[in-house]
């Protein structure tokens, strides 16, 4: 017999997360998480707007809002410069605020700590839902039935058994290493020093960047890998990152020499924090084995290149809650856990390969064949070029399960690289024309433009005798052509796209069986 439906180890933003949409759908879910105060070490601060939706999803939208420490106006703009950080020579880098319309949310920047502050609150809300801090985890294992997982807590040996457990342990993780899930990694490894300062005459040396909380130098000494500065707050406290040699110590850093170097002018500033970390791209190559899954860092890690960690990682969350939620409530059929992997897999696979990887190529190969001091012109033209193409890190990032086992058509596979569309496709994220969000179900949602009354009641009344959630969306003829381009959209509770189409040769009930990996 199991203690609780679903078992997540660790307590970060990505196990917060999964257990507040496990909660939220009735699906009750035991957090382990082995710090019982929050670090204050800043990362995971980029939030896109996609995340953003998330937390109205969650409900805690408004909090996290209000626990804002930079003024929206700097949201997560950033710039890129040569050399050093007063350089003649930056363009804009990742304002996200140029997709915005695409999403019902907007992007933000807050310090993870903060965001796991609220999210504890939150879940600590649901009556579904428990925290166990204090908890270690030494090993997960599992049977036909049941995941087991082994803890520490208070110098005692326990253990809670559950329907299934999910790993959201980070980088290091033992869920993963316990099932003998395997990573293919990258050959980008570099050790990087991170220090944490305070400094008010830092604050008023950038002001010559309106609007931006972060900014990355590409200097020929680092072979295209960053020195990478950024806000943690309004005007006080920064965090900077840059390579150092394989076997740096701290004695061996001197701080203020890089510092100095990568601004461009020397300054005040007060030391909080340093430490290393090693930079490293590495994907787990299944994101499940057989009850257990794996999220978050847990199943992919990589440099702070563009914030797309812990936003993948909520992503995975999201994908990952409400397939639970549909198995363990009857209506999603077993091979639904299956997906999880097939979509979430390779869309991290392409972020690393087709944005951060193919970055830090990118910015080896300028460094290493382009110099004002060589050839002035030749760099000037090259550095006009890279500002135009900079920008499809925020236009073609575009995660998208198209070729999906449980979405129609058959374009794919899953993938990070897209463009943005109001358009409804078979695999994307839903466009919020209108006020459609308000209007969607915490399950499915299923969206006809005018007609398909009696299609759609036959295939409502054999989905809700299954106990599948679906409601129905009747929309004006309007929407057709000049909103969704389409006339029937089966929308997921992850706010992605099941089918779209227009109509005319859609068998829905069989697509809703698709969606749901059952018959109805």
């Amino acid at each position: 017999m199991s203690d609780t439906q679903v078992l997540i180890v660790g307590g970060g933003p990505v196990g917060l997360g999964l257990a507040i949409d496990l909660g939220l759908q009735g699906i009750s879910a035991t957090v382990l998480e082995k710090h019982e105060t929050l670090h204050n070490i800043p990362k995971g601060q980029n939030l896109t707007q996609r995340t953003g939706e998330h937390f109205k999803t969650w409900g805690v939208a408004e909090k996290i809002e209000a626990a804002r420490v930079i003024p929206a106006s700097y949201g997560s703009a950033g710039v890129t410069t040569y050399k050093t950080f007063l350089s003649d020579y930056h363009y804009d880098w990742m304002k996200r605020a140029d997709v915005g319309s695409f999403y019902d949310a907007q992007n933000m920047r807050l310090p993870q700590y903060i965001m796991e502050r609220v999210l504890r609150a939150r879940a600590e809300e649901l009556p579904s839902v428990e925290l166990c801090f204090g908890a270690t985890v030494t090993d997960v294992e599992q049977s036909a039935t049941n995941a087991i997982v082994t803890f520490s807590q208070g110098g005692t040996e326990k253990q809670l058994v559950a329907d299934y457990a999910v790993g959201c342990d980070g980088a290091r993780s033992v869920t993963r290493e316990s099932v003998g899930i395997t990573q293919t990694y990258q050959p980008n490894s570099r050790r990087m020093v991170l220090a944490v300062f305070q400094s008010k005459q830092l604050h008023n040396l950038l002001e010559r960047y309106p609007g931006k909380s972060y900014f990355n130098a590409l200097h020929p000494d680092n072979q295209g890998y960053w020195q990478f500065l950024g806000r943690v707050d309004w005007g006080e406290t920064w965090f900077f990152h840059a390579p150092v040699s394989e076997n740096a110590t701290i004695r061996d850093v001197d701080i203020a020499k890089c510092l100095f170097k990568a601004v461009g002018a020397e300054f005040e500033f007060e030391m909080e924090y340093l430490g290393f970390w090693d930079l490293r791209i590495a994907v787990a190559d299944t994101y499940r084995s057989g009850r257990v899954f794996i999220a978050g860092d847990a199943a992919h890690s990589h440099p702070p290149y563009g914030g797309y960690g812990v936003n993948n990682g909520l992503e995975d969350a999201r994908n990952l809650g409400w397939k639970l939620a549909a198995v363990l409530n009857n209506w999603g059929g077993p091979e639904l856990l299956d997906s999880y992997t097939a979509e979430r897999q390779p869309v991290f696979t392409s972020t690393a390969e087709d944005f951060i990887a193919r970055m830090i190529r990118e910015d080896g190969h300028f460094v290493d064949n382009f110099s004002p001091d060589n050839d002035k012109t030749a760099f000037e033209a090259e550095w006009r070029k890279r500002s135009v193409s900079s920008k499809d890190v925020v236009e073609n990032y575009v995660p998208n399960y198209a070729g999906s086992p449980i979405v129609t058509g058959e374009s794919g596979p899953p993938s990070a690289w897209g463009e943005h569309k109001h358009d409804a496709v078979s695999g994307y994220h839903l466009s919020p024309i209108g006020e459609i969000y308000s209007k969607l179900s915490p399950g499915f949602s299923l969206i006809s433009v005018g007609g398909f009354s009696k299609e759609v009641q036959l295939a409502l009344k054999a989905a809700q005798s299954n106990h599948m959630p679906v409601k129905h969306i009747q929309l004006p003829p309007i929407y057709e052509n000049a909103n969704f381009n389409a006339r029937l959209i089966l929308v997921r509770p992850d706010q992605f796209i099941s089918h779209a189409s227009d109509g005319s040769d859609t068998d829905l009930l069989k697509t809703l069986e698709l969606a749901v990996g059952k018959r109805l």
